[in-house]
C-alpha cells in the first residue's frame, strides 16, 4: 500500500476503496498518544502504533497459525497491550455512512452542560464531542474519535426502545457532520439491536477494529 496514514486508509475504506485482500499487515504510526489499535479489514490488517513495525508483523507471525486471524488474535494483542503498557478494549463492528443534506429527522436539543456524564464519558474518547437530547427517551454522541474521523454513538432509555428512536438517532448523524465528510460507528457485535439499527440507518460495515488505550482510560 502506498497510504501511509491511518486517516488515509480510513478515507480510502469509505469510499470503498480497499487494500489487497492478500493476508498482508500494514503497519502505520499512531494517529497522536490517545490511540492505538488494529483495524481488521477483508484478509488485510492495519495496525497503528508507533512501535517497531518488524517486531509487530514478527508477533503476528507467532500469534497464530491462521495467518488471516492473528492481527486480533488475543495472543498478539496481549503482546501490544503489554509493550505499549496499554488496555485492550472491546472488538467493534465498524461501520461508516455517507452524509446526508438537510435537517434530522427528529427535533434534538442540545446539551450544553459541559458537566453531565454523557458529555464528560465521550471527551475521554473523543474531541469536538457534542452530545444531543432525543424526545421520548435517547441521547446521540456525535465527535472527533480515530484519527480525527467522525464518530455516532446512540443510547436509548429502556422504556423507549422498539419505537424506532435508535435508527433516527443514527440517521440524525448523518445530516449533522460536516458537508463532504461521512460518520462512523462502533458496534459489539453481539449487541445484535445495535448491529441492526445501524444497518437499517444505512450505516455499512467496513471491518472490526480493537483500540488499546492509555492507562486506566
Amino acid at each position: 500500500m502506498n497510504e501511509s496514514t491511518l486517516a488515509l486508509i480510513l478515507d480510502d475504506a469509505a469510499h470503498g476503496r480497499f487494500p489487497p485482500a492478500d493476508g498482508s499487515v500494514t503497519v502505520v504510526p499512531q494517529p497522536d498518544e490517545r490511540e492505538a489499535g488494529v483495524l481488521a479489514l477483508c484478509a488485510h490488517a492495519v495496525v497503528f502504533t508507533d512501535e517497531d513495525p518488524e517486531w509487530v508483523r514478527k508477533s503476528i507471525a507467532n500469534a497464530s497459525h491462521d495467518q488471516l486471524a492473528a492481527p486480533l488474535s488475543p495472543h498478539f494483542l496481549v503482546a501490544l497491550a503489554e509493550r505499549t503498557g496499554r488496555r485492550i478494549g472491546n472488538s467493534d463492528l465498524l461501520t461508516v455512512a455517507q452524509r446526508l443534506p438537510g435537517e434530522p429527522p427528529l427535533p434534538l436539543v442540545e446539551i450544553e452542560d459541559r458537566e453531565h456524564p454523557r458529555v464528560v464519558r465521550a471527551l475521554r474518547f473523543r474531541d469536538g464531542v457534542r452530545v444531543w437530547e432525543a424526545p421520548g427517551g435517547g441521547l446521540l454522541v456525535l465527535g472527533r474519535g480515530v484519527a480525527g474521523r467522525w464518530e455516532a454513538a446512540i443510547e436509548v432509555d429502556p422504556g423507549a426502545q422498539g419505537r424506532g428512536i435508535g435508527r433516527a438517532l443514527a440517521v440524525s448523524a448523518r445530516h449533522l457532520v460536516p458537508e463532504g465528510d461521512v460518520v462512523w460507528a462502533q458496534q459489539a457485535p453481539g449487541n445484535a439491536k445495535s448491529v441492526r439499527v445501524f444497518q437499517a440507518a444505512g450505516y455499512q460495515p467496513v471491518g472490526a477494529e480493537v483500540l488499546l488505550t492509555a492507562g486506566g482510560s
